[in-house]
């Protein structure tokens, strides 16, 4: 159903940082919000962003007040880095300190 290992897991053992964000994304899609975040939180966090930004933006834009949007793109994409790093920190030291694998299609 969901391609297979990526080419950085065969070749080292360890998740790359983008690993489980195809899973994310389709769980997202079909209202499965807790599953999207277990695969990959740099999604459900990034739909949340969007949606926050567009609402805000079409508020500021339909009201002529500006102060309405939020506008705080670096913020956003900083803790968007921080998310990536650290979901790639955890899943890789559970499964080589622990050998809980969060990608295994259960738990």
């Amino acid at each position: 159903m969901f391609p297979g290992p990526c080419l950085f897991l065969a070749m080292t053992g360890l998740y790359c940082p983008g690993c489980g964000g195809t899973r994310a994304v389709w769980y997202l899609l079909h209202g499965h919000l807790c599953l999207s975040f277990r695969f990959h939180p740099l999604v459900p966090y990034t739909a949340m962003v969007l949606l926050a930004e567009a609402m805000t933006f079409l508020a500021a834009k339909v009201s002529g007040n500006g102060k309405l949007y939020l506008g705080h793109e670096k913020g956003f994409l900083y803790l968007a880095v921080g998310i990536v790093a650290v979901n790639f920190a955890v899943k890789n030291y559970l499964r080589i300190r622990y050998g809980i694998d969060l990608l295994a299609d259960s738990l």
